[in-house]
């Protein structure tokens, strides 16, 4: 499925200051922080925004054995960082952590499913994300995970907690904080079109050329 149209004409981008472009991991290191929609992309402020408010976001680490791993968490982002917590055992995350601090992270927030042509490769979809590369650390002082959870209460349960005591963070030593600072972030907003934007009002298919192949199933009767 082409979900949006091609951009025409794009530029090719300059290799990132201070790397070469035939030098080793040059050329994935140049596409991490880069929008091909730049279209479609959102401000720093509203990166930043939307990180505050996204509900679950997704971390993806790298293995000993090479391969990636992906796991939701519910976050915080505060003082430019992104904090989550896992139990304290030696899980997958944890020894993907220890092994290679490199990670990706990742919010979005899907849309309305919608026709833009005449065929059904003409479709998308309206949304939201956020996509982060930088490197993770595990928070030791003890302050800063009281702060950690302290925010993250109060992100995600009502002003009164159902009515326990604030702060109370009794098995701080059973779990383990992550703080993620960003090397690079950037953010796409897919919008919705009005009505008389959508197919069938109106007809932006990616293929004009195309006609109905229309043929008959093999061993097809003719109806009498």
């Amino acid at each position: 499925m082409q979900s949006t149209p091609p951009e025409a004409g794009a530029a090719p981008t300059d290799s990132p200051v201070g790397t070469s472009a035939d030098a080793p991991g040059a050329e994935a290191s140049s596409r991490r922080g880069r929008l091909r929609r730049t279209d479609k992309a959102l401000s720093a402020e509203e990166v930043e925004a939307y990180l505050s408010a996204g509900f679950c976001g997704r971390t993806a680490t790298i293995g000993a054995d090479g391969y990636p791993y992906v796991v939701p968490n519910l976050y915080v982002w505060r003082d430019a960082q992104v904090f989550l917590h896992t139990a304290q055992h030696g899980g997958h995350f944890l020894a993907n952590v220890r092994h290679d601090p490199h990670v990706s992270f990742e919010v979005d927030t899907p849309g309305e499913v919608f026709p833009y042509g005449n065929i059904e490769c003409d479709t998308s979809v309206s949304y939201t994300s956020v996509i982060l590369f930088g490197r993770i650390r595990i928070v030791e002082q003890t302050e800063e995970k009281i702060a950690f959870y302290a925010s993250f209460m109060q992100k995600y349960a009502p002003p009164d907690s159902w009515g326990r005591e604030r702060g109370s963070f009794p098995r701080l030593d059973g779990t383990v904080v992550y703080a993620i600072t960003p090397e690079s972030m950037t953010g796409k907003r897919g919008v919705l079109p009005p009505l008389d934007e959508r197919w069938p009002a109106r007809n932006k298919t990616l293929s004009p050329g195309w006609t109905s192949a229309a043929v008959k199933a093999p061993g097809a009767q003719d109806s009498d």
